[in-house]
């Protein structure tokens, strides 16, 4: 008996050659975006253009690809075809990475280089340098890998300058780097300048060394939502100097976690300044850092200073420990006040000297040694910093306005509205609905996509699945969608089948003064819902779309205030009911007033969208 699969398999492929043409588009008629057009002609009153933004996004896999996953997704297989359905299918994937082979014997300049796995490398050098200068720069996904890299060298440098910047998910593991080094030193200079998403992990990171010093300088800067992780950094080791300059500055919500840092070591010195300065709501945890080291010396100056909130935890730092010294110098000064948590701060511990001085607050001891502790100058302020300023820095201008902003003539500034999101498609329902959408299922959603425990990729999937699963708010419809045809569902079951999807044209005009030229008024310019829709950060594209109730939508030419000309075509939703919003929200921090006393405008950034009803 012949396979009813394999009929309609063979089916596909001797159809690849016939094209018909469907809204105004040419092409095999069994591909997802023809039939994408089909699903739209069916179901929304009136058909797409052929040019219309939202086909970009339907999977460009051919007929013949599309079936074939299909059937692997069918068998829980897609596993075995990993890179070549990313590639196809084009989705966010990380690249698998072998163990790299390369010896070199001498100093080496590593410069341009992309993911790469650098195992047992350097190992047992004596003396020499190891650079890597604009490594990794500016790409889309970065993942690489050094594990025992100088182990057990002497007198060996290592410097990374100007690593991994201006790119956008930065995934890298330094795995017992350094680890029984004797001298020599690390410097970690402009790395990860810019990066969209920095998920850096140091595991016993020259553990074991003696003398051998890393100078972090620079580092993460102006980064956005990441996370650093330090594992029994520098444990059992001897006078091993660490500074970290400037470190996490001007970033936006990110987070170090310091586990075991500096554990049992002796003569350590830990240098933090300028750490997550001038930062949007840093979280630290620092946990059993110093435990019973040996004449450790750490000073925190200027920590986490003219930040906005955040937070900072120390569990049993420097417990157990002899002869610490730590010094608090301008610590915690922060605009909007964050939490500072000391647990167990220093108990057990045997001639200890730790000062705070101008130290901010909001700050909570618990069990914490009454030896050796002095408070010079505590403050109950936070920082003299002027609110504008935080504002300005944290809340860029333009990116909320009032209104009567929208007038012809108009000069306003307009945000950065570039999606910083990796290029993605959606995936045809036929592989979609075969593969799991669950934080339930994570461990075979990992699998799948190749995402080994505790990597970078597993926690996207899991925050995205579990704000797709969180209750909506009170009044909120919301669905997260991973296809064209699911999207246009949603749409409709809030709006009706009269619907229509706009975003805006172009990024020209970002981060500039603009000038707004004519203005059209949505279904009239009444008060109306919306579905909004914006990007998650997913394998495949994923949007977190829900009902907007109670807003007008604008669209508007947008000109060189200089030239007069047409520079883009902006699309605006002015949110006419605040009244549920926090107090704290950026909009009222911006444009002052509060909840439920002014309406907001912002536009709608590039590759974000909203549906409405149609215009007649």
């Amino acid at each position: 008996m012949v396979n009813l699969w394999n009929l309609l398999f063979l089916s596909f492929v001797h159809f690849s050659s016939f094209s018909v043409t469907l809204g105004g588009v040419s092409g095999n008629p069994f591909t997802p975006k023809s039939s994408f057009i089909r699903y739209w002609n069916k179901e929304v009153h009136r058909e797409i253009p052929s040019t219309h933004f939202l086909l970009s996004k339907v999977s460009p896999l051919t007929a013949v690809d599309s079936a074939s996953f299909s059937k692997l997704a069918a068998h829980n297989n897609l596993a075995s075809r990993l890179p070549s359905f990313c590639s196809s299918a084009k989705l966010f994937c990380f690249p698998d990475l072998s163990p790299s082979l390369e010896k070199h014997s001498k100093d080496v300049n590593f410069a341009v280089y992309l993911d790469r796995n650098f195992t047992n490398y350097g190992s047992d050098r004596l003396a020499g340098l190891d650079s890597f200068k604009n490594y990794s720069e500016n790409d889309n996904v970065i993942v690489d890998s050094f594990r025992r890299y100088s182990r057990d060298s002497a007198g060996h440098k290592d410097q990374f300058s100007n690593y991994a910047s201006a790119s956008n998910v930065v995934d890298q593991s330094f795995n017992t780097y350094g680890g029984a080094a004797t001298g020599g030193s690390g410097n970690f200079n402009n790395y990860n300048h810019e990066v969209n998403v920095p998920n850096l992990r140091f595991t016993s990171y020259s553990d074991d060394s003696n003398g051998h010093g890393q100078t972090f300088t620079h580092y993460t800067e102006e980064t956005n939502a990441g996370q650093q992780s330090f594992s029994n950094y520098g444990k059992n080791g001897n006078g091993v100097p660490n500074d970290f300059t400037s470190y996490g500055k001007d970033s936006n919500v990110i987070g170090s976690d310091f586990s075991g840092y500096g554990k049992t070591a002796n003569g350590a010195k830990d240098t933090f300044i300028s750490y997550a300065f001038d930062s949007n709501n840093p979280v630290n945890g620092f946990k059993s850092y110093g435990d019973s080291g040996n004449a450790a010396v750490d000073s925190f100056s200027s920590y986490r200073d003219q930040s906005n909130v955040g937070d900072s935890s120390f569990q049993s730092y420097a417990k157990s420990s002899n002869g610490a010294k730590v010094d608090f110098d301008n610590y915690g000064q922060s605009f909007n006040e964050g939490t500072e948590k000391f647990t167990g701060y220093a108990q057990g511990a045997d001639g200890q000297s730790i000062g705070f001085k101008i130290y901010g607050r909001n700050t909570t001891f618990k069990d914490y040694t009454k030896k050796g502790v002095t408070f010079s100058r505590y403050s109950n302020e936070s920082s003299t910093t002027s609110g504008k300023v935080v504002v300005s820095k944290w809340v860029e201008p333009g990116k909320f306005f009032r209104e009567k902003m929208l007038k012809r003539g108009m000069v306003i500034p307009m945000p950065d509205i570039k999606d910083k999101m990796p290029a993605r498609s959606f995936l045809p329902r036929t592989i979609l609905s075969k593969i799991p959408f669950s934080s339930s299922e994570i461990d075979q959603l990992k699998r799948i996509f190749h995402a080994g425990n505790n990597s970078t990729l597993g926690t996207i999937m899991l925050d995205a699945l579990k704000e797709c699963e969180r209750p909506p708010s009170p009044g909120e419809t919301k669905r997260c969608v991973g296809s064209a045809e699911d999207m246009v569902d949603f749409a409709i079951s809030v709006l009706g089948r009269n619907v229509e999807v706009r975003t805006t044209q172009n990024v020209n005009g970002s981060k500039k003064n603009i000038m707004i030229g004519s203005v059209g008024k949505i279904n009239g310019g009444k008060v109306t819902k919306s579905v909004s829709c914006h990007q998650s950060l997913y394998p495949y594209l994923l949007y977190y779309c829900h009902s907007v109730p109670k807003v007008r939508v604008y669209d508007a030419d947008i000109l060189d205030p200089n030239s007069m000309e047409k520079i883009n075509h902006g699309v605006a939703i002015c949110h006419l009911d605040t009244s549920s919003w926090s107090s704290g929200h950026g909009a009222f921090l911006a444009l002052g007033s509060g909840p439920g006393r002014i309406e907001v405008c912002h536009w709608i950034f590039e590759n974000d969208m909203t549906w409405t009803i149609a215009d007649s």
